[in-house]
């Protein structure tokens, strides 16, 4: 019963975020880099000490990067380049081959993360290194607000 539950409740979640995401593409991409913050800052208290060290949600940081990856590039259409509050620059159409290179590099390295980590030392090596990425492509992608 808990199974079907849980399978029916993800099913819904993935639905509701497809529906979302066409039609309404920077709800969507804040709906997914909100989830990312909230698995930075998680990780952050693990790397800290804040929080103790778990292993399936160190692997959970990491798959959820890697999922986002694989979803914003597309969530990026010409008509989503002003409006909703969006923090996206310019230069993502100005450099769509390139914005999609960083989120692939970023899919990938998050991928090899989630596999590779073990322990607090390991998850803390991946979450340095995986976290550049992030700082990286805000800075060359996103509009800082005031």
């Amino acid at each position: 019963m808990l199974i079907r539950t849980s399978i029916a409740i993800v099913a819904i979640a993935f639905g509701v975020s497809a529906v979302i995401a066409q039609s309404d593409p920077t709800a969507a991409r804040k709906a997914l880099m909100k989830e990312n913050g909230a698995q930075a800052k998680a990780g952050a208290a693990m790397v800290k000490g804040e929080a103790p060290f778990d292993l399936a949600k160190a692997k959970l940081v990491f798959t959820t990067y890697a999922d986002a990856a694989g979803k914003m590039p597309g969530l990026f259409p010409d008509n989503s380049k002003t409006g909703g509050e969006t923090t996206a620059a310019p230069k993502i159409w100005e450099d769509m081959n390139g914005f999609k290179a960083a989120f692939a590099k970023f899919g990938s390295e998050s991928k090899a993360a989630a596999d590779s980590v073990k322990d607090l030392d390991s998850f803390k090596a991946a979450f340095g290194n995986v976290g550049k990425n992030c700082g990286g492509c805000h800075e060359l992608y996103r509009i800082k607000k005031s």
